[in-house]
């Protein structure tokens, strides 16, 4: 039985990564402090602050697999000294925020990176981890570089933000979608890629992306999605352009008083990264429509009134719309 260890394992996709190897027949572990949550059904759950020099204590086995989450250098250091030498194969789930540029579509893993400077910025960390994992386990890690993570459970309101509000009906501020794209892959496929890729020995950077979509389309498939409900309230989309939004003080991408997923029109290569290799791997990426219905189902089980991360709150898009 394959022996897998997921350092985190207890949030959203450290629990997606966790069900789809238990799945495929693992031994999973998690080290975690569990204030997040509890593993998947089935993981074993070894409490840890990684602060600690003791944390590793209970998890110095040999692996098949480690699947680090972390971008806090001294917590992917610390694991990499205790545990790189007893792991067949290593995994760092890094991001696309790593690439020093934004302006090119298409832009595949040999695009430059930024390079590290403030340890405390995400991706000045990422590209620190990724650096000190190669250089550990030259032919045995995997550097994958998620993009935009979406469906059930994302803590960051971003994508459900839009099935939400078209559920709410009226009138529905969305920003103009004309050469916008969108890159969002489902927690559940970018787990089972993960999994996928540590039976499979799977190494060196690879863009964990989603299929590239107009934002035109996402918009419409949240609309739709609402539709399956007999009670659904009618909603009409107001498009206003990036200069009238900016100068009403509505935020691009995420986090208060956004426009989630709206990003400026020189960012158009960050939704627009190459997914060739993922595919090649073996990564795979279910219909729109369905992570969209699974994003709604969610929103409604989780509130569609409830306080969110990203997002307008109703009274500051019906002053956005007022102006």
């Amino acid at each position: 039985m394959r022996r897998v260890l997921i350092l985190g394992g207890t949030a959203w996709l450290g629990r997606a990564i966790a069900a789809q190897a238990l799945a495929h027949g693992a031994e999973v572990t998690c080290l975690a402090r569990g204030d997040s949550g509890d593993p998947a059904p089935g993981a074993r759950l070894v409490r840890a602050d990684r602060d600690d020099p003791r944390a590793y204590d209970d998890v110095r086995h040999d692996w098949d697999e480690v699947v680090e989450l972390s971008w806090d250098a001294g917590f992917v250091a610390s694991a990499l000294d205790a545990l790189a030498d007893r792991t067949a194969h290593w995994t760092l789930v890094s991001s696309v925020s790593v690439y020093a540029h934004s302006d090119v579509p298409f832009a595949d893993e040999s695009a430059d990176l930024v390079e590290p400077q403030d340890l405390t910025a995400y991706p000045d960390a990422k590209v620190h981890a990724e650096r000190l994992t190669a250089a550990r386990l030259p032919d045995r890690s995997l550097l994958a570089r998620a993009g935009l993570i979406v469906g059930p459970g994302d803590p960051s309101d971003r994508y459900g933000y839009w099935p939400a509000r078209f559920a709410r009906g009226g009138r529905v501020l969305v920003p103009q979608t004309a050469g916008r794209h969108v890159q969002g892959i489902d927690v559940d496929d970018l787990g089972a890629w993960i999994a996928l890729a540590g039976r499979t020995g799977v190494t060196g950077p690879i863009n964990a992306v989603g299929e590239e979509l107009p934002l035109a389309a996402v918009l419409a498939a949240a609309r739709e999605a609402t539709r399956g409900h007999a009670d659904a309230p009618v909603s009409e989309s107001v498009p206003l352009d990036d200069e009238t939004l900016s100068a009403r003080g509505v935020q691009y991408w995420a986090g208060p008083r956004s426009l989630p997923l709206w990003l400026p029109a020189e960012a158009r290569g960050f939704s627009r990264r190459s997914d060739a290799a993922f595919v090649a791997s073996g990564g795979r990426r279910r219909p729109l429509a369905e992570t969209m219905r699974r994003t709604l189902d969610d929103e409604r089980r989780r509130g569609i009134d409830r306080p969110r991360r990203a997002g307008l709150t109703p009274a500051e898009e019906a002053e956005v719309l007022a102006v």
